[in-house]
């Protein structure tokens, strides 16, 4: 074994023992409030966008012989302002930029409040930094608005280019944000000021954690009061009264509920290696050998000349192809049977194997119906 091979293999071992070591002391699981496992239904956020234009940009604009609609929507700004210009002028603007508006409209809010914005150049402009955005619309998806977006970008990144065509830029400069750069116009309806019964939908549907929300809040406020309608929702009675539907959610959200155990799940990241291993995965007894076939090509032309005594001929390259096949010779191991995590982790080091030889052997442990847990490659 060379030493990059014992340096995989001693990485494998140590996050391995790693691994089990955090498990072990890992404390037992806790109790977790409503407000962190569900979410409450119709109340959610909403989605806008919207196109407009960034000026003031230090000749990093768009270039408007390869996008024409910037200098349509910067003349068609013009005219709102009762400025025309004569027909078949050509604007060369390199400090205007057409970009995308866009803004996540948060469940409750009012009009005169402000949100957050995200600006996206939508042509070639080379960076937004130093921009302003000019009075933007920003629309949901039944067309209506609902915000209207203006102010100064920050940008994160930034560019360089020298005059050889040489450049270098860090992040993305053609995108920037403005904290607080829309402001409300229009409420959102919720059905949560509708009336009618609450209904939480778990964020990670689970039938044993719904019957258990369900039976917390029976034991808080009394039988028949809330009851489990499938793996993901519980539906519970509510007071018709707005003022009173407030203090009522703000008591079941801060409800603290025993959550029932993720089922047993593997999960593989193919580009990055890494291996997490759930609670409850357990492997039949199966005997496994794993080795790998190393294909060796060399290639060492030779050079052929005619005979010395006038024959006819030419010299050729002749190919000489050499072909090697070398195979480990790994034994077979039993793999006993696996209850625990502790197990698990204790039979993989045993076998010492690498992270991507342990997801060949997880992944033929699962198709010979060894590995009783689902599998799942990201």
């Amino acid at each position: 074994m060379n030493v990059g091979a014992r340096f995989v293999l001693a990485r494998t071992l140590g996050a391995c023992a790693l691994l089990a070591l955090l498990l072990a002391l890992a404390p037992a699981a806790r109790a977790e409030r409503i407000k962190d496992i569900a979410t409450l239904a119709g109340v959610r956020a909403n989605h806008l966008i919207g196109y407009g234009l960034v000026v003031g940009l230090d000749g990093t604009g768009d270039q408007t012989t390869q996008a024409p609609f910037t200098s349509q929507s910067f003349m068609s700004m013009l005219r709102q302002f009762g400025i025309a210009l004569p027909e078949g002028v050509r604007l060369q603007l390199k400090n205007v930029a057409a970009v995308a508006v866009h803004a996540q409209l948060p469940p409750f809010v009012k009009p005169g409040q402000t949100i957050d914005v995200t600006v996206s150049s939508l042509a070639n402009a080379k960076s937004l930094r130093g921009g302003t955005l000019l009075l933007t619309p920003l629309k949901g998806i039944d067309g209506e608005v609902y915000a209207l977006a203006q102010g100064d970008l920050v940008v994160g990144g930034f560019g360089a280019e020298g005059q050889d065509g040489s450049r270098i830029s860090v992040n993305v400069p053609s995108v920037g944000r403005i904290a607080g750069g829309a402001s409300i116009e229009r409420a959102v309806e919720t059905s949560f000021t509708q009336g009618g019964d609450l209904v939480f939908n778990l964020i990670r549907p689970d039938f044993t954690t719904a019957r258990r929300v369900a039976q917390k809040i029976n034991e808080t406020l009394g039988p028949q009061v809330a009851s489990a309608l499938d793996a993901a929702s519980v539906q519970v009675r509510s007071p018709g009264d707005p003022s009173q539907r407030v203090s009522f959610a703000s008591l079941l959200e801060n409800l603290e509920v025993d959550p029932g155990e993720a089922p047993a799940r593997v999960v593989i990241n193919s580009r990055t290696g890494t291996i997490v291993v759930g609670n409850h995965v357990t492997v039949e007894p199966v005997a496994i050998t794993h080795g790998s076939m190393t294909v060796v090509v060399s290639e060492s032309p030779a050079v052929s000349q005619p005979g010395p005594f006038g024959g006819r001929g030419e010299t050729v390259v002749v190919p000489q192809s050499t072909v090697e096949v070398q195979q480990e010779g790994n034994p077979m191991w039993k793999f006993g049977a696996v209850r625990t995590i502790d197990e698990l982790v204790e039979a993989v080091n045993s076998v010492g194997a690498a992270p991507g030889d342990l997801m060949a052997i997880l992944e033929a442990l699962k198709q010979a119906g060894a590995l009783r847990a689902e599998l799942i490659v990201i």
